[in-house]
């Protein structure tokens, strides 16, 4: 930094910092700085921070702007901040300082990326939230998305449906769920420097900012791409200096978060008797058996698994009631989840002249996975690598190249698709009484060990290669054209071999027990992505004030992918491949493309920043439709009101410097079918009814022959999904810009949506096909609160980001106004919420049998018959809420549903992140909460995590399940339990449908980080040619409050086929370092 000071016996001298200037009274020449501290209208201020650069001896300024600071030697470097004002660095000679601090316009003259450039952020009408570089890097995670959790307000991010998986992505969306159709998917469109790209597949420390475009207004000239939002993210680029040199790491102890703990083996046995006996069976644990037990935990047996008359040891059944359960005592998902590290490093260079400029980047993740036995990990690999040149005065140009390798290796028993993978619902069903090891010394079979230590691997590899070149053209000044060509390309390679394992019967013998015949599976995938956008803009301002803003611009796309799967059975060797395969040989692959063409224009207009205005049209054309419905035009409009530039204003400014209401209205097309050729009929060739590769299951000439079968129709009607968006809102500074506001009401009209076939009789003998006949609308408010000051040379601030949204049905082909399927699943009705939840009204769990036939007496047309049949104390008493003496479900209609009403919504609402951070003398701590603040939850019937009790061979108990119903003649040794939680333990359904009782709340408060930081003094790190050294401790899901059932984690209930039974999320501790040369 160029610093200028002019030294006189007395008087006024100036000070130029960065273009600023400030004056210094020199008075006389001592070791002790004094001085007072001023605005630019001569007012003094208090709190301000006066330090000596690069060291820790610094004060605050008193009541009257004054200071003094000690052991100041001549020639020292005075730093003086404050928020709201621009920070000042003045030389100290020995005289007294009078310091003027100007305002800082830095807040006027942000500049925040949107569409094809960027605008200051007063100026800006749209609903755009933005996300820095500081606070992307602030928390050690492992993808860009988990660091957004909470930080933007309207951006909903959630688990994937693989749990905590290493191959598991969370899913995320803006304002709400785009569409509940089965033909089309409404997500937001990430633009990675203006390209397409994969949020998860780009190195955190690349990026630089991260703009996200809520409303039709901000998002509307993607056109036919963007109808869910869109998320820009801008990474670094070289900056003109000496090169810099920056370094990363950190480490990371990561363990599995919120597991239940299962009821040991006793307490098991006398739960599954009760079950057993509630449903007029025999207890499956004699008194002898249960001794067994208590003594095997004691340590007093030797003995715990019995043969059966195979040979083989028993696990789960003993029908004829021989004692041959086995005593053993396993947590199990204890036993299979376990603790494991991760690290990262990034390094980066930068640096280049005033003509050219680069920036070079790796980053390298090392994952290690939770899986206990057969070891599940991840490392990506990721490089950038950009240049920036100034060719000519009216010549620019850029050219960056970004790599990103991901392997993925996991068992094949426990890899793949996890959301469908039994092996984790087998870790929460299978019962504590099997042992880990058998009496041989074996692994059991139920233990899944085998099968994930020997039963093969699945290898997935990933790769990402962008290149993106541009040219900025300025022929005339304020008139420039930009020409950016993007290019990408993906590969995907997918390996999975499967070995048949063995177990060891009573004898040692082995028997196959997984995988009969051996396999190798192998799948490779190749997409290339090309997107042109050619744009002009040109600026003009008049003395007057009036500003304009014209942009006209092309964008064109043209994505290409093909595939192949080719399998083969019995492994040969070792090394298994397809090459040492031998028989069963299949095959399957294609090609298919997609293009889309547009034609865009931006008009913005503003007078004196005071009134803002904005026009864009986006002309699209599609591939997907036919030619009559190809193309279609969406415009959007915004105004802008800053009232805080007005004359009448004026006496407010100084506590209130931006006040800015707006309003927004568009419409944005999506063409994002499922089908890319949804108007041709296609023949399915060689798959069941799930779509997975089959073959006939009969013989000709000794072979399985192919199969097909008629298609579905289509419908030559099919067109364009709609989205109309209106938003209001205000964005408000106060205070020197300490304190800012945004809010935003917002409306999201979805029309035309392509939902289900509508229902025809059977007769037709064909797939109805698929038609626009579906409407939605989706509403709702966000409000971003900041609070940033300095108190002496304490700083801190605060954030907070909260955000609701409810999505309603206007449309539906359900002419019958269903609520509920033939599974009494909830469906979709016009006037429905997405997430509603219908059910029972509960009475409560009656406490004797007399108690329950009193109450069925009150019911004279058949009571609960309709839904069981038996009833007595420890069952559900259901209300007969309208009175007709049964519970029912009516026609499960909206004119006629029986007993049913709507108890609750599963939409997560009032989403928040909460943010506290500050920084004395070199430390930081930063907090991070994140949560929920309503959502419904009714578990599903089979649930295992939930009710503990369901189907036999289901069943499994947690320590929160044996809080059920007990009677007072029980003579089970856990003794009565009248007011338990849960209905006595039946196999079947009765009392575990949706109802009040259950009801969960889903809502909850997670830490979800804590960030302690501390910076070494410059002064120390400056000895040994370190610019800047940090070290910090940090914590991620560190607790949680909530009230949701103990069995559940808030972030994962609901996710995979058996309710919550999935890959386990992280709890982290780590620890590294930032270095900058």
């Amino acid at each position: 930094m160029l610093l200028f000071l002019l030294a006189v016996p007395a008087g006024t001298v100036y000070s130029e910092t960065g273009g600023s200037t400030l004056k210094v009274s020199t008075v006389q020449q001592n070791r002790v700085c004094k001085g007072v501290v001023k605005d630019a209208t001569g007012e003094t201020i208090i709190g301000a921070s006066v330090v000596v650069k690069g060291t820790t001896n610094g004060t605050i300024t008193g009541l009257d702007g004054d200071f003094s600071l000690n052991n100041v030697n001549t020639g020292d470097i005075i730093v003086i901040s404050f928020v709201g004002y621009q920070t000042q660095e003045v030389k100290f000679t020995g005289q007294s300082l009078n310091i003027i601090l100007k305002d800082d316009t830095q807040t006027l003259d942000e500049v925040v990326v949107v569409a094809f450039g960027t605008q200051k952020k007063v100026n800006v009408t749209g609903a755009v939230s933005t996300v820095g570089a500081k606070e992307i890097a602030a928390r050690p995670v492992n993808s860009t998305i988990e660091a957004l959790q909470g930080v933007v307000p309207g951006m909903n991010i959630s688990t994937g449906d693989g749990g905590g998986s290493l191959g598991s992505d969370k899913k995320f969306n803006i304002r709400g769920v785009g569409t509940i159709g089965a033909g089309s998917k409404v997500e937001p469109l990430v633009l990675i420097d203006g390209m397409e790209g994969d949020m998860n597949a780009i190195n955190p420390q690349d990026i630089e900012n991260i703009s996200v475009l809520k409303d039709a207004a901000a998002s509307s000239i993607y056109g036919s791409r963007a109808p869910g939002g869109v998320i820009l993210i801008t990474t670094k680029k070289g900056k003109a200096g000496k090169t810099v040199v920056n370094y990363n790491n950190n480490f990371r102890f990561v363990s599995p978060l919120n597991m239940p703990e299962m009821a040991d083996s006793y307490n098991f046995a006398l739960a599954i008797n009760d079950q057993l006996t509630n449903g007029g069976q025999t207890p499956m644990y004699s008194s002898t058996k249960l001794q067994q037990i208590l003594d095997y935990q004691a340590g007093k047996s030797t003995q715990y698994m019995w043969a059966t008359d195979a040979g083989r040891w028993n696990s789960f059944d003993d029908p004829q009631r021989k004692d041959v359960m086995p005593t053993g005592n396993t947590d199990w998902l204890k036993t299979l989840f376990g603790d494991s590290f991760t690290h990262e490093h990034s390094l980066s260079v930068n640096g280049g002249t005033d003509k050219i400029q680069y920036y070079l980047s790796a980053n390298y993740l090392d994952q290690g996975g939770l899986l206990e036995y057969g070891d599940d990990n991840k490392q990506r690999y990721s490089f950038t690598a950009k240049i920036n040149a100034d060719l000519t005065k009216w010549l620019k140009i850029s050219y960056s190249m970004r790599f990103n390798r991901t392997d993925y290796e996991a068992p094949s028993y426990a890899g793949g698709e996890i959301k469908s993978n039994v092996f984790y619902f087998d870790a929460c069903r299978y019962w504590p009484v099997i042992p880990v090891v058998d009496p041989n010394g074996y692994y059991t079979v139920e233990s899944k060990i085998y099968q994930l230590t020997e039963g093969g691997r699945y290898k997935s590899q990933k790769d990402v290669m962008a290149h993106q070149l541009a040219f900025l053209i300025e022929p005339i000044k304020d008139w420039k054209i930009n020409v950016e060509l993007n290019y990408r390309s993906n590969y995907d390679f997918d390996h999975t071999d499967k070995q048949t394992v063995y177990g060891y019967d009573v004898n040692k013998n082995p028997y196959i027990v997984e995988n009969q015949t051996s396999s190798v599976t192998e799948y490779a995938y190749k997409s290339n992505f090309f997107n042109p956008n050619i744009f002009t803009e040109y600026n003009k301002s008049l003395e007057s004030g009036h500003n304009f803003k014209v942009m006209l611009g092309f964008q064109s796309e043209l994505f290409k992918q093909r595939d192949i799967t080719a399998s083969q059975d019995g492994i040969m060797s070792g090394v298994a491949t397809l090459n040492t395969t031998q028989t069963n040989a299949q095959n399957r692959g294609g090609y298919s493309e997609w293009a889309t063409a547009g034609f865009f224009g931006r008009v913005n207009y503003d007078y004196k920043g005071r009134y803002l205005a904005e026009v864009n049209m986006r002309y699209d054309g599609t591939s997907r439709f036919l030619r009559d419905n190809r193309w279609n035009l969406f415009p959007s409009f915004s105004l802008g009101w800053n009232i805080a530039r007005e004359a009448f204003f004026e006496d407010l400014t100084d506590l209130i410097s931006t006040f800015k209401i707006r309003g927004s209205w568009g419409e944005l097309g999506n063409q994002n079918t499922d089908n890319w050729y949804p108007f041709y009929r296609t023949i399915d060739i060689n798959k069941d009814q799930w779509g997975n590769y089959a073959l006939g299951g009969w013989l000709v000439n000794g072979a399985k022959p192919n199969i097909s079968k008629e298609s579905a129709l289509v419908s030559s009607l099919l067109t364009w999904e709609k989205t109309q968006t209106l938003d209001l809102g205000f964005d408000l500074s106060m205070l020197n810009n300490r304190l800012n506001v945004t809010f935003d009401y917002f409306q999201r009209k979805s029309k035309d949506m392509v939902g289900p076939a509508p229902e025809l009789p059977n007769l037709l003998g064909i797939d109805v096909p698929k038609v626009n006949n579906l409407d939605m609308t989706s509403k709702g408010w966000e409000i971003q609160v900041n609070w940033r000051d300095q108190i002496r040379d304490f700083k801190y601030g605060v954030t907070l980001s909260l955000s609701d949204n409810q999505v309603v049905i206007d449309r539906y082909p359900n002419p019958s106004n269903t609520i509920l399927d033939k599974d009494n699943k909830n469906t979709y009705y016009a006037g429905a919420h997405v997430g509603d939840i219908w059910g029972f009204q509960t009475i409560g769990i009656a406490k004797t049998d007399q108690e329950m036939k009193d109450h069925l007496a009150t019911m004279t047309n058949g009571a609960q018959d309709v839904l069981g049949s038996g009833w007595g104390a420890g069952d559900i008493m259901y209300a007969d809420v309208n009175g007709d003496g049964q519970i029912s479900r009516g026609n499960k209609t909206l004119a006629d549903h029986g007993d049913l009403k709507k108890i609750g919504n599963s939409t997560p609402r009032y989403n928040f992140g909460l943010n506290l951070d500050a920084a004395w003398k070199g430390f930081d701590l930063k907090l991070f909460f994140q949560g929920t603040m309503k959502r419904d939850y009714m578990p599903d019937g089979g649930s295992t995590m939930f009710w503990g009790a369901v189907g036999y061979w289901q069943t499994n108990f947690f320590k929160q399940h044996l809080d059920y119903f007990r009677g007072e003649s029980t003579t089970n040794p856990l003794g009565p339990n009248l007011g338990g939680y849960y209905p006595r333990p039946l196999e079947n359904d009765r009392n575990r449908n949706p109802q009040t009782r259950y009801l969960q709340n889903a809502a909850y408060c997670r830490l979800k980080n804590v960030t302690l930081g501390y910076t070494l003094p410059k002064s120390l790190t400056e000895k040994f040619c370190v610019n800047n050294l940090r070290f910090f401790v940090s914590a991620e899901n560190l607790f949680t409050i909530t009230s949701l059932a103990d069995t559940f984690d808030p972030e994962t209930v609901g996710i995979g086929n058996w309710d919550g039974c999935t890959y386990p999320l992280s709890k982290t501790v780590s620890f590294g370092l930032s270095a900058t040369f």
